[in-house]
């Protein structure tokens, strides 16, 4: 068996060195994304990440996986998207959510919020209004469907 290097990282410090998003949203550029986001560790098929913002996230989806969602501090809007209609969730600091595999989601957080993520890729990005009939093309195989 190949000996994997073990990563530790310091969420606190690692927050520190990064530039939260302010009014995140469609005009939001890739490198405001950088700044405001870091990968912690490779988990599974994607990562662990931490990083801040206000404003909206755009819908995400994530194909092949569940997300798993930690707020570090601050509040936000978490939206899940159902075959019926979106169900939104109120997050504040302590807080863990599980997104189900397959489920368009967007976070919205009006006064900020830092957060912890272990996410799957590949990830689709949207701002669209309902990301229901947005074609995922061969990224849709292996989706489940909302229940």
């Amino acid at each position: 068996m190949v000996r994997k290097a073990i990563q530790v990282a310091n969420i606190g410090e690692r927050l520190a060195a990064l530039t939260p998003i302010a009014m995140r949203g469609p005009h939001t550029s890739d490198a405001e994304v950088a700044d405001a986001f870091t990968t912690l560790a490779d988990f599974r098929d994607g990562g662990i990440f931490v990083g801040g913002f206000t404003g909206d996230s755009g819908w995400e989806i994530h194909p092949k996986g569940d997300e798993i969602v930690q707020i570090l501090a601050g509040a936000t809007e978490l939206t899940i998207m159902h075959d019926d209609g979106p169900e939104t969730f109120e997050l504040t600091a302590g807080m863990l959510i599980v997104v189900p595999r397959g489920h368009w989601h967007r976070f919205d957080s009006r006064s900020g919020v830092s957060l912890m993520t272990a996410t799957p890729q590949p990830t689709t990005h949207t701002f669209v209004d309902d990301p229901r009939g947005v074609d995922l093309g061969p990224l849709s195989e292996g989706a489940a469907s909302s229940e």
